[in-house]
Order: C-alpha cells, then structure tokens, then sequence
C-alpha cells in the first residue's frame, strides 16, 4: 500500500490535537463554532435521505487515504460519534440543519454494495426527469458508484443550485442516463396528514430547523379538533436537542423535558414552554433508527406520563455532539455531554423499550395500525367534552 503523505500525516496529527484540546475544554463551553446549540447532527450510511457527507469528488490529492488517516486518529480518542467533515460537507450539514438543502431530491439506501433510491421528493428535478423508488444508481457524473457509502453518493448529487449532474441508473436490470439540474428545496422533515376519524398522523423525519413550529402548527390544525395524534419517529436520527423540546413542548406544560449534562459543568435542564396542549391524546410510534434527540423527545413525554410509545425498542444514543471548525473549514465533531430523560434515565446504550410492542420484523404499516388503534382507544376513554 502506498506511504501516507506528509500533508495527511499532518492533517491527522491536527485534527487529533484540535479534538483532544477541544474534548478537555467542553467543560468550560469551548470555542463559539456558530453552529445551533446542541447539534446531535450524527447520520447512519444507511439512513434513506440524500445526506451533507463525504464528497468524493475533493480537489485533493487523495482525499480517500487523507480522510481514512483522520477517522483513524479520532478513534483513538475513544468517541465512537467522533466524527470528521470536510469543508463541503459541513456547509452541506448546516444546510440541513437549517431545514434545506441543494441538490436533486432523492432519498437512498444502501443494499449490499449498490445504492438504491428509496424516495423521490416530490417537484424535485428528479421526480420531473422521470427517476422512480427502486432505482439502482449506478454513476454519478461518470463515477461508478458501487462500493461507495449512500453518504459519499448522496454529496456527489448535492450542489449550488443550476449546476448539472448526471445520473445513471438501473430500472429492472435496464440502464438509464439522466441529465438533472440542482436545485434549492426544502427538507420536508415533517409531514402530517389527517385520518378519516380526524387523527393527525404527524411524521418526522429528522430534528432540523423549524420543525417544532410545524409539529404545533399541525397539531393546533387536526380538523374540528376532535382527533388524537400519532407522532411517528421511527427511522429518525436526530438533529438539533433545541427543536426536539420545541417538539415535546407542543405536548407539554413547564416542567423537564431533558437534562443535559456537560462535562465540567453543572446539569442544565431544559424545560418545555408553559403552553402546551396537555389532553389530546398522543402516542408515539418507535422503532430501533429512533436515536439521540428522537429519543429525547419519546423519553419525555413517556417520562411525563404524556404519551404511549408504541413500536419496538429505540437505538440508545444519550450523547450531544458539537463541531468545532478547523482553518481549512472543514470540522471535527466530538461529544461534550449527555442528556437524561425527566426521570434521571441515560438512554445511551439501552433505549426506550415501547408500551406496547411491536416485532421489529412486522411490516411498517402493522406497526402504524397498531398505534392507531391505540390512539382511538385513548380517545374512547375521555369524557366527550374532553375529546380533542
């Protein structure tokens, strides 16, 4: 294998030292990145959204072997969510915090050594060029994709908008070439629809910018405020801890939603506003991608005797993470803390185990009747003044 360069040696030696500097002084609230407060921005490779990760296509000499020289050394460390971005990616991590991003709208997973397109954001340049779900992407501007993380595929397919990209795929074992245009579109983390019985089916996908605002502007507008409410977090990494409060706090009146504890500091508990709509029944639907600030979210309202959390056990991350931004713009992101649910619980690890379960293996819509089935139980039980 070919020797390691001086400037990837050196890169690693820095990106060590800034992250070991940086771990021993998140006591004392380390540097002001200008990045939200909390960002739990942690991605799974095979989470199906078109994520800001590692582009491969760097003007560096051999980003591969720089970028495997650094991970290398953040292991050392002993933070299992140490993580190292590049300049591109963490521009395109804050974009998707802040509830955007510019690229082509699909949402991909990885199946074996392909990646397939699991979703096609609708209006997108995608959904206009004809590409479907079940897609196998094959190439992306001319670069075989296979072997690549959904990750380093997803950064090739972002960019300034009215740039071009080319896509090839395979549709049932038939090649297809697309010429798409990026654009600037909306996240959509949360999407709410409504059953027949005035249920309100909220779904969200990731903690990003605005989405506690939603959730209330969707639960205030169920119609005739006759129906529960299904919050459905299943498959949901996280993202920003201030926004999973602003979520639990559409349910809740006052009083703890988390406690976050940061080394070298004393527990700051973060409390939910004193307006929140405390009789509508609720349940929250979980499953194991349910991590990090969904689970703050699920933990309160079960800890808070505020909601019956259906589905089956979620991931168990109890850690905060926060960037620290590098000369070059790139940044490493290391843990500083962690949070515990209202009643003192440290979710890392463990989980939340549902109140009413559901195999894992069961189809994802089982799970959805199952919880709404719950829901309209809940509802049965009120006083008919009470209802809604």
């Amino acid at each position: 294998m070919p020797r390691l360069t001086g400037r990837v040696l050196r890169r690693a030696a820095a990106v060590a030292a800034l992250a070991f500097a940086y771990a021993m002084d998140a006591g004392a609230g380390g540097p002001d990145t200008g990045v939200p407060a909390h960002p739990e921005a942690s991605r799974k490779d095979h989470r199906p959204v078109e994520q800001p990760m590692a582009q491969a296509y760097s003007a560096a000499a051999d980003p591969a072997r720089e970028r495997a020289a650094v991970e290398k050394t953040l292991r050392r460390l002993g933070d299992r969510w140490a993580r190292f971005y590049t300049a591109a990616e963490f521009g395109g991590l804050e974009e998707t915090l802040n509830g955007w991003y510019s690229g082509v709208g699909l949402w991909l997973e990885k199946t074996g050594k392909d990646v397939r397109i699991v979703g096609v954001q609708p209006g997108s340049p995608a959904e206009r060029a004809g590409v479907r779900p079940g897609d196998v992407i094959s190439a992306v501007d001319g670069i075989a994709t296979r072997d690549l993380t959904v990750a380093t595929v997803a950064a090739a397919l972002r960019g300034q908008p009215a740039t071009s990209v080319g896509l090839a795929v395979r549709r049932d074992g038939v090649p297809l070439r697309f010429a798409l245009v990026r654009a600037a579109m909306a996240s959509h983390d949360v999407d709410a629809s409504f059953t027949p019985d005035g249920v309100v089916v909220i779904r969200i996908a990731a903690f990003t910018r605005g989405v506690g605002r939603e959730v209330r502007e969707a639960v205030a507008g169920r119609p005739g405020h006759r129906g529960g409410v299904l919050l459905d977090l299943r498959a949901n990494p996280g993202g920003l801890l201030d926004e999973a409060v602003e979520t639990a706090s559409v349910f809740l009146s006052g009083g703890t939603v988390v406690t976050f504890e940061r080394a070298g500091s004393p527990p700051e508990r973060l409390l939910a506003g004193p307006d929140g709509d405390t009789t509508v029944p609720l349940v929250v639907l979980v499953d194991g991608g349910t991590a990090s600030a969904a689970e703050v979210v699920a933990g309160s309202l079960r800890d808070r005797d505020r909601a019956v959390i259906v589905g089956s056990r979620t991931f168990g991350k109890g850690s905060v993470q926060e960037p620290l931004r590098l000369a070059d713009g790139s940044a490493i992101e290391v843990t500083v803390g962690r949070y515990r649910t209202p009643s003192g619980r440290n979710l890392d690890g463990s989980g939340i185990d549902p109140d009413v379960a559901v195999n894992a293996n069961r189809p994802p819509r089982e799970a959805e009747r199952r919880a709404l089935t719950v829901v309209r139980g809940l509802l049965a039980t009120l006083p008919t003044k009470d209802r809604g």
